[in-house]
């Protein structure tokens, strides 16, 4: 394995929650030197909960491989180390409330007159400029603003997306922009400034519901598990359990009624000829195919969508999926040194054959704070 790909480069993040250490997480992944700046409290994600020995689950997941330091920046030394800090940095990161790095002195043009080839990057909820830019931001809160509730949910509830999805879109595409405008960098030599809203990272998921409300007139249904605009696709009941499968073409029904139920005159059925009449007539549809499915176990149902060919899942809770037989055939998971131990942990998604990703310790907070001071020559 050769070097990884952002040795060299250093990262000054001044983050807390979510959005922001995403996205210096998978730069740490890369070699990146990602330097969180913390309060003497900490990054309020430390007190989400209490679930990994003591750990808050957030924290653990987003902050492995960084350095904390501990900063005091209402005071004159605080900020000399940050102002040292950036003036050293490649990159540098913030989520902090709207205004704020630009009262403490290093908002974009500030930060860049001190070292022009700084990449400044800002998350916020809802970006600069605007009625909205200082209003507060929370990833269930911009779930609402995005429309995502209005197509998430059965048809009687709306219900958020489980995960802080809206953070996550914002993090990938600050991790995505960083990496763009070190490229970027490359030909130029010159820094840039990189600004990414919670609302239009997650705006960019709904896409698809967009297009479709916007020019066919009317939004998509909520429809709970099932595809807004697919018939059959989603869950099914099975004799003890429950499956998930999906057709997505005319091929796939025949095979499906032939194969799965062993019912191939419902492929002829006029009721069921075409997705576009399948869902119309959803109920009906249910009704047959939760007529077989109903009375065989889960296992010979999936046995018997793996043998046609159809696509299909089955619905794991979370300790499940910790022992999915795919990432154990894959080697996925790796240990991670922290404060209470080493903790099971997922290797990120993408893979190289040069180089693995860095999967270094959690940090205690502040952990790092003398040896940078004395890096920077402060005592």
């Amino acid at each position: 394995m050769g070097n990884l790909p952002l040795a060299g480069i250093t990262v000054v993040s001044l983050e807390q929650a979510v959005a922001a250490p995403f996205a210096t997480r998978q730069l740490a992944d890369l070699g990146a030197r990602v330097i969180k700046v913390e309060r003497d409290t900490g990054d309020f994600a430390r007190g989400y909960d209490t679930k990994v020995r003591g750990m808050a689950s957030y924290f653990v997941w987003l902050n492995r491989s960084k350095e904390s330091i501990v900063l005091d920046l209402k005071s004159a030394k605080g900020v000399d180390a940050l102002t040292k800090l950036i003036a050293g940095a490649d990159v540098l990161v913030q989520n902090l409330a709207p205004g704020a790095i630009e009262r403490l002195g290093f908002g974009p043009d500030d930060a860049l007159a001190l070292n022009p080839r700084l990449i400044h990057t800002s998350i916020s909820g809802y970006g600069r400029g605007g009625e909205y830019e200082r209003k507060k931001a929370y990833d269930l809160l911009v779930q609402c603003e995005a429309g995502l509730l209005s197509v998430t949910g059965t048809p009687e509830a709306p219900a958020k997306v489980g995960v802080s999805i809206a953070d996550v879109a914002a993090g990938m595409y600050a991790f995505t922009g960083i990496l763009t405008s070190l490229l970027q960098r490359g030909i130029s030599g010159r820094g840039d400034v990189v600004e990414i809203s919670m609302l239009e990272a997650l705006g960019e998921w709904m896409a698809q519901p967009y297009f479709y409300a916007e020019y066919g007139g009317a939004p998509p249904e909520r429809s709970g598990a099932q595809h807004a605009s697919i018939a059959p696709y989603g869950p099914f009941d099975a004799a003890d359990g429950t499956v998930f499968f999906g057709i997505q073409n005319e091929r796939e029904w025949a095979k499906f009624c032939t194969v799965v139920l062993d019912r191939p005159d419902l492929s002829q059925d006029p009721r069921f000829a075409g997705n576009a009449i399948r869902v119309q007539n959803r109920t009906e549809l249910h009704s047959a195919i939760n007529a077989v499915l109903g009375g065989l176990p889960a296992s010979q149902v999936l046995g018997r969508l793996d043998a046609a060919g159809i696509a299909n899942a089955q619905l794991r809770n979370m300790h499940e999926f910790s022992d999915h037989p795919q990432l154990a055939a894959r080697n996925r998971w790796r240990n991670v040194s922290s404060p209470v131990g080493e903790l099971r942990s997922l290797l990120p998604p993408v893979t190289s054959r040069e180089v693995e990703a860095k999967m270094g310790p959690v940090p205690e907070i502040g952990e790092h704070t003398e040896r940078i001071l004395a890096e920077l020559g402060i005592n």
